[in-house]
């Protein structure tokens, strides 16, 4: 399974950041979509400024085909050279990869590498963005309130 964006890219890789994405109310559906992605072909990895894997590491074993911290490779976001790198860990080309991150900076850090941007605000708009991205995969989301926080 792979998506096109509105270049016509082929997108096969998807990569998200841990704080403030994974860790949002409803993060766990984020984490669904990425094991429904790994099983249709998606190559997928976590992009963290954190120091070290740690803790993370730890819950996310064999969540993610890759895990990328900058206190372990030198390199952090916005920098392009940690997408650059991400990318070749997946063994896919910048084009290819989504990046998903709450930050403006760091999103914008992708792009200019040549990532495909997402900017993380709620967990049901990113999901529905990557659905977009990503033709065939969904998650069901919980309903939510008309304030946009969950039941």
């Amino acid at each position: 399974m792979t998506g096109a964006d509105n270049d016509g890219r082929t997108l096969n890789g998807l990569v998200l950041d841990y704080a403030g994405v994974l860790t949002d109310n409803g993060g766990e559906n984020l984490l669904e979509f990425v094991d429904i992605a790994r099983d249709h072909g998606v190559r997928t990895a976590l992009l963290s400024n954190a120091a070290g894997g740690g803790s993370v590491r730890r819950r996310l074993h064999g969540r993610f085909d890759d895990l990328v911290f900058s206190g372990e490779v030198g390199v952090m976001k916005p920098e392009p050279e940690i997408f650059l790198l991400t990318a070749e860990r997946l063994g896919l080309p910048l084009e290819a990869c989504v990046f998903v991150d709450d930050a403006p900076g760091n999103v914008w850090g992708a792009v200019g590498a040549g990532m495909v941007g997402v900017r993380h605000d709620t967990v049901p708009e990113t999901i529905t963005e990557l659905s977009a991205l990503f033709p065939g995969l969904e998650v069901d989301l919980p309903p939510e309130s008309p304030s946009g926080v969950p039941f």
